[in-house]
């Protein structure tokens, strides 16, 4: 499986093909093809972020048209960096698309066919989950401290829990963020991804040489967990583009501060994908 870049109506956003061809509308939003003024230039998804509600309203509507999902049955978290993941359904939909989010977590998931689920970033990891089998779908917001606790794994293991999914069934798209070769830490991180994962995030820790600090890759620390959860190594696909390093296409918290838009990771189950 593989991440690709998009185009359609207008609007740039990443995607799963196999996610898509197997019924679960879905993107990961970039910063083109809104309406947004600077410094939220254009399609800013952040409802917190300063940004008229109406414009971010507009932006869902366009980037919802573009990867097929319904932006009047949308349902978002308010993200708290931790490893949470709650079960939503049409009742938790938001009643106009540029409200902030309510929900009180870091990922969401459901079996409701048309809810639409988003998690947000601007340097953090999002990572989609979708069952064909089961027919559930999950949305998660991998930061850091996320990724330590293994909100990924979490993921995997919620859609079991609740839905009776099997990892190996899972399909699992990482999605745009901040890469190894922008994520410079100290050495809280490393500490932290080695106490969820031990050794198995060596690889996934670099040092700098002669200074005290890390380069850190989460996106493989979420594949890493993707894999100890069950997935299969052909079902896990991860976006190369890097949100630090191409400040045209994505906003990074890293890079710009507060003073910018965010994006959104978006899953829907298709309407034709009743629960089974």
């Amino acid at each position: 499986m593989e991440v690709i870049r998009t185009q359609r109506r207008g609007v740039v956003f990443y995607q799963c093909p196999q996610m898509r061809q197997a019924g679960f509308p879905h993107g990961f939003s970039t910063r083109v093809g809104g309406v947004s003024p600077a410094p939220w230039d254009t399609l800013n998804l952040g409802g917190s972020c300063g940004d008229e509600p109406e414009r971010v309203s507009e932006n869902f509507r366009r980037f919802c048209a573009a990867i097929g999902a319904d932006p009047d049955r949308l349902v978002k978290n308010q993200q708290v960096h931790g490893d949470t993941i709650r079960t939503v359904t049409g009742a938790d939909c938001m009643a106009f698309p540029g409200e902030p989010g309510t929900v009180e977590a870091d990922g969401l998931m459901t079996r409701e066919p048309g809810v639409c689920l988003a998690a947000f970033s601007a340097d953090c990891i999002p990572v989609l989950l979708c069952d064909p089998v089961r027919r559930a779908a999950a949305a998660v917001h991998a930061g850091w401290r996320g990724t330590a606790l293994g909100i990924a794994r979490r993921g995997v293991e919620r859609l079991t829990e609740e839905f009776g999914s099997r990892p190996e069934d899972v399909l699992a798209a990482i999605g745009p963020g901040i890469s190894l070769c922008c994520f410079e830490t100290h050495r809280d991180v490393p500490d932290g991804l080695r106490a969820g994962l031990g050794e198995a995030v060596e690889p996934y820790i670099h040092p700098d040489p002669g200074t005290e600090k890390y380069h850190v890759d989460l996106k493989g620390a979420n594949r890493e967990w993707l894999l100890q959860a069950g997935v299969l190594p052909e079902h896990i696909a991860v976006c190369p583009a890097c949100t630090a390093c191409n400040e045209t296409e994505f906003w990074s918290h890293r890079k710009m501060g507060k003073r910018r838009g965010s994006m959104a990771a978006l899953i829907q189950i298709g309407e034709g994908l009743g629960p089974k």
